[in-house]
């Protein structure tokens, strides 16, 4: 008997939005903008779990474990836009954050919703990616019902790994085994049961929350600028050389001669001009210190 999921937080119909065949297009948008202030109260909510969540990755990615997302639908989307978005952003081995969805790449472009059906799926991906007890799995599902990364989330924890959930129905309406559970309540839809929504927004925010923060946590950032960051486009070389004009107050010119002397690396050519080593010699420092800038700096200044 196909079990019914009309109680579900998300698949209950708004009543806010009872009449929104009947908006002007303004008014569809005033509706959309007051909605989504739930987004925010949603993450206010979580703000303990997702405090725990940082510190928990961190902890198992200092350790040499990994992060992996495992999502179907819209929820596998997020997952895989954010894993991608590191490398870029923190020069992380693409290795480090990966993403899982139901059905592969295909499923980035075309819909394959059907597949997040299968738990026995979901638990293959697990044992074909290799995951061990090192490793930290989040599993992401808006209703909080799916098979496929409930069977992930079960397989990875026999596996040893530590395992955390993410959706957005309350507690006492689906039972999710992990280790932490975070539950973004941002209520009923726009449109029904349409999870890319209110529901699809909060756990962008919160996946940006988790990543930034253990990248923070790893030593990617220094103050608020991303000081690992990878020099790999025009746009992101004026990044790195206004990163090391703006902290150094050297010239565009010295900031450009700078950053090849490092080798490209804006934490590096940092480390070089405040402590006067050379790039062989910061490198060692940095990597006796996991990576950290203002760990490395202390270090040599004692």
């Amino acid at each position: 008997m196909l079990e019914a999921r009309g109680h579900l937080l998300t698949e209950q119909a708004n009543p806010e939005s009872q009449n929104l065949d009947q908006l002007s297009a303004l008014e569809l948008v005033e509706l959309f903008n007051q909605q989504d202030l739930h987004t925010l109260k949603a993450i206010a909510g979580a703000k303990q779990e997702l405090a725990k969540a940082i510190e928990m990755i961190s902890a198992a990615l200092k350790s040499g474990g990994r992060l992996f997302y495992v999502g179907a639908g819209t929820s596998g989307r997020l997952g895989v836009l954010d894993a991608a978005e590191c490398p870029p952003t923190f020069c992380t081995d693409p290795e480090l954050v990966q993403a899982i969805i139901a059905g592969g790449d295909a499923a980035l472009v075309r819909s394959s919703e059907g597949l997040e059906d299968s738990a026995s799926e979901g638990a293959k991906v697990i044992q074909l990616r290799g995951i061990e007890a090192l490793d930290v799995v989040v599993g992401i599902t808006a209703g909080g019902t799916t098979p496929y990364v409930q069977g992930a989330l079960r397989e990875a924890k026999t596996r040893g790994s530590q395992t955390i959930a993410m959706s957005c129905v309350p507690y006492d309406q689906v039972a999710i085994e992990a280790d932490l559970d975070i539950r973004l309540l941002t209520g009923p839809e726009i449109v029904a049961g349409s999870t890319r929504l209110k529901a699809g927004t909060a756990t962008k925010m919160a996946l940006n929350i988790l990543s930034t923060g253990v990248m923070v946590s790893l030593g990617k950032v220094y103050g608020n600028r991303m000081v690992d960051v990878a020099v790999t486009n025009r746009k992101l070389e004026d990044r790195a050389l206004r990163i090391l004009e703006d902290l150094t107050s050297i010239s565009r010119s010295q900031a450009e001669e700078l950053l090849e002397q490092s080798g490209r690396r804006v934490k590096l050519a940092l480390l070089m001009y405040w402590t006067g080593l050379d790039a062989r010699e910061g490198l060692d420092l940095l990597q006796a210190h996991q990576g950290h800038l203002r760990s490395s700096l202390d270090a040599h200044i004692l």
